[in-house]
């Protein structure tokens, strides 16, 4: 939205400066809510007026900031066990600074989400009252929130300056403890579910179709979530033999890891983990030696069992959401295959049956009228011009005639395919409709001669004049897309129009004793 017009406020995205990111933007998105791109201005003009800074939920800073922190959240998810774990309280200046960073970050999350506008399901417009806000926002994701932002990385950066000399391993113990209690900021865990919700959102009015991209990010939430099991597996793999020094019957001593390299111990404790979570002896092999291992291995295999139910039961629901006209176009065909056998119609007439409904539906699935009644009439009349009003230009009796009489005729007009070889029309028999060609050919026969037609021709408008018999046969010489138009139809749209009524009388008169088809 480059310019915001009202009575009392005029702001374009250069004198607005920064403050533009937090506005409403002007999509789907925001157009869903507010229903047309005034109403958007509107919104935004009241967000300047209201002088309070507020992130607006339809900003682009709100979508920038959301993806901003599910990423940091990923990598905690990811660099928090493994510290915790394998690399002994020296994690590097690299790291700790990281960890600074993300605390830091977290805290400032709670603090921008008293200043972050709401939009409620029953709601007509985004909540931007401070106070709303912030009572929303306490009786919701507040107090979880504090937690995963407690300044851990600030505790152990303080603790690994203070007491690094004095008592190696009793630091590292310490450490440890405290690299665990780190382990709450996992909460952040519970912030996807916003992204996931940010995501349905664009999916519902986004200008793009999100068909592929939701069935994508679904199945990268669902691999994400089972790596992050078997990566948090494999590290506790670890970690409890270390919280216990390493007892001489663990099985790190056995596998003789104890001064071996951080990948050695995560890609053994990631394969035992998996091992076990898979019901496979392989990297388990031995009993375990003590309630604690019994433990570990308990809480793998249940563990297991979950990885397997999830990933059972999201990949049955997205294959049963993927492409569900296609699904019902095979259980319709089978119906009619069953039906045909009971019927015991004739090979050749199955065949042309079968071919029928894959060039009329394309191997999916629709109620063309249902489409049709569920749209705006303003809406159907744009969709049918497209199709047809090239299709009547090209008729003389529509030939510079009114626009709106055009109007009122293409809403009339039905779609059909013949299919090649099918007999469209009988010569010498009475008729009521007339046919305009939009792809295809048809031989026109007479007594006398042959001609045939091809897209954008038209044949039948005598019997939709005067409901005459038909003056020659036509006949489908290969697949033929068409329009047709009824006498009923066309009367029906001619009320309005006396005027023209009056002109194709007379045309009639001049016609009558032949001309039409």
């Amino acid at each position: 939205m480059e310019k915001l017009k009202g009575p009392t406020v005029g702001c374009t995205k250069a004198t607005c400066g920064w403050r533009a990111l937090l506005l409403p933007q002007l999509n789907r998105q925001s157009l869903y809510l507010y229903g047309s791109e005034m109403a958007v201005e509107k919104e935004c003009i009241r967000q300047l007026q209201s002088g309070i800074l507020v992130i607006h939920p339809f900003s682009p800073m709100r979508s920038y900031y959301i993806m901003c922190m599910m990423a940091i959240t990923f990598l905690n998810l990811i660099g928090i066990p493994m510290e915790i774990a394998f690399l002994d309280g020296d994690s590097g200046l690299v790291w700790e600074g990281f960890n600074v960073f993300s605390d830091t970050l977290f805290l400032i999350d709670v603090a921008l989400n008293f200043r972050m506008g709401i939009v409620t399901e029953d709601s007509e417009e985004a909540i931007l009252d401070i106070k709303q806000i912030r009572v929303s926002y306490l009786r919701s994701w507040f107090i979880p929130d504090v937690i995963a932002a407690f300044p851990i990385g600030y505790i152990l950066l303080f603790a690994d300056l203070q007491y690094h000399d004095d008592n190696p391993s009793k630091t590292n113990k310490v450490m440890r403890i405290l690299m665990f209690v780190r382990i709450l900021s996992l909460i952040r865990l519970a912030r996807v579910s916003r992204l996931v919700r940010f995501f349905n959102e664009v999916e519902k009015v986004s200008n793009a179709n999100l068909e592929v991209v939701r069935l994508f990010f679904r199945i990268l939430s669902l691999f994400m979530m089972i790596f992050l099991l078997c990566h948090w597996n494999g590290c506790i793999q670890y970690f409890v033999p270390m919280l216990e020094e390493f007892p001489t019957d663990c099985w790190v001593r056995k596998e003789n890891l104890m001064n071996a390299t951080v990948i050695v111990k995560y890609s053994w404790g990631v394969f035992r983990a998996l091992s076990q979570m898979i019901a496979l002896s392989y990297g388990s092999m031995d009993a375990p030696t003590n309630y604690v291992e019994m433990w570990i291995v308990m809480v793998s295999m249940v563990s297991g069992c979950l990885m397997y139910t999830v990933l059972v039961a999201n990949t049955t629901a997205m294959v049963a959401t993927i492409d569900p006209a296609a699904k019902e176009y095979k259980s319709k065909m089978s119906r009619l295959e069953h039906y045909m056998s009971f019927m015991k119609l004739p090979p050749e007439l199955q065949l042309r049956i079968n071919k029928y409904y894959q060039a009329r539906y394309g191997g999916k699935w629709f109620h063309e009228k249902d489409v049709m009644d569920t749209v705006s009439s303003a809406l159907k009349e744009q969709i049918l011009m497209v199709m047809c009003s090239r299709l009547l230009r090209k008729v003389p009796l529509f030939q510079y005639r009114d626009e709106n009489f055009i109007n009122a005729v293409v809403v009339k007009l039905e779609y059909d395919i013949f299919l090649e070889g099918d007999v469209i029309v009988r010569q010498n028999v009475p008729g009521d409709r007339m046919f305009f060609i939009d792809h295809g050919q048809v031989l026109m026969e007479t007594d006398a001669d042959e001609r045939e037609l091809c897209d954008g021709d038209f044949f039948g408008e005598s019997c939709m004049l005067t409901k005459g018999k038909h003056l020659a046969t036509a006949r489908a010489l290969t697949d033929c897309q068409c329009f047709s138009l009824c006498w009923d139809d066309f009367q029906e749209a001619l009320e309005g129009f006396p005027d023209v009524r009056k002109d194709l009388e007379k045309l009639i008169l001049l016609n009558s004793e032949g001309g039409f088809v």
